[in-house]
């Protein structure tokens, strides 16, 4: 999150009443209706039957879901850093053609509501397996899963988090109450990365946490993304990116930071291509 994008990253963080922050929980205040058993959970026969892939009860609505679309877009301000960038690459960009199918609706549910506490953060959901799902919800990273329609708590962010394992410059007093900015769950590894440069790593398969530290000290050194990533030689890495104008790579074996790479703005978003060996950034 660059230091021109918005309030956030001038320190006024969403949890201090930043008028940034926005409800991001799979509802809208006005459409907001209570979760009964009937609009739970959406099937594809549902949708084919013509409810609402969202469970919107439209037919006791005073608009249509067309009418309100349309209004939502005209009253929508869309956040840009650059000025016009949306009208110029709409020159750029050839539109899309309409009537051709782009996916298959096959589920939705609104038994579980991911937070999303700014939005600019990055993130906070990810799909593991076609059927696997990773929020977060409040303090909570919760696992939901499309097969049996439960869901289940990974770790509490909550209270007092402190790592299991012993590790060479491992943050042992842990974190406490620690808002996730940031979030990333590959090759059984979750990491979190927290608002004022918290890293919290927890092996899927392991009980505890395994590694807590400090990225940074900077005041403005909110963790804008994570890529977990393995190496050629199959050791597990990440990258974390901040607000401090710093990529740093991590070995998930040896559990420190093994290359730290500085930049003139911060990095928004990074991302690797293995195949060609190539970091994508963000800034």
């Amino acid at each position: 999150m660059s230091q021109r994008d918005g309030d956030l990253a001038a320190g006024a963080h969403p949890e201090e009443g930043d008028r940034h922050a926005v409800r991001m929980d799979g509802s809208d205040d006005e459409l907001d209706q209570p979760t009964s058993k009937a609009t739970e959970h959406i099937t594809a026969m549902d949708v084919r039957k013509g409810k609402d892939m969202q469970g919107i009860p439209w037919n006791v609505m005073p608009t249509t879901r067309d009418k309100y679309r349309q209004s939502r877009l005209q009253g929508y301000a869309n956040f840009e850093n650059v000025p016009n960038s949306g009208r110029l690459s709409e020159k750029e960009c050839m539109p899309a053609e309409k009537g051709q199918l782009y996916y298959e609706f096959q589920h939705s549910t609104r038994s579980v509501k991911p937070t999303i506490r700014h939005f600019q953060l990055r993130n906070l959901v990810w799909a593991t397996t076609r059927h696997d799902v990773y929020l977060m919800s409040n303090f909570s990273v919760l696992h939901w899963s499309a097969m049996t329609y439960k869901k289940q708590e990974v770790i509490n962010l909550q209270g007092h988090v402190t790592p299991c394992e012993k590790h060479h410059r491992n943050h042992y007093e842990g974190f406490y109450q620690t808002p996730v900015s940031t979030l990333a769950v590959k090759h059984n590894l979750l990491v979190t990365g927290g608002f004022h440069g918290e890293i919290i790593c927890k092996f899927l398969d392991r009980q505890g946490v395994s590694y807590c530290c400090k990225t940074t000290n900077d005041d403005d050194g909110i963790t804008n993304s994570l890529e977990i990533f393995e190496k050629p030689s199959g050791s597990l890495h990440f990258l974390a990116s901040n607000n401090d104008c710093g990529l740093r790579d991590f070995d998930m074996e040896k559990f420190r930071i093994c290359n730290h790479f500085h930049f003139a703005w911060p990095v928004n978003m990074v991302n690797l291509l293995l195949l060609w060996g190539t970091v994508l950034m963000d800034f």
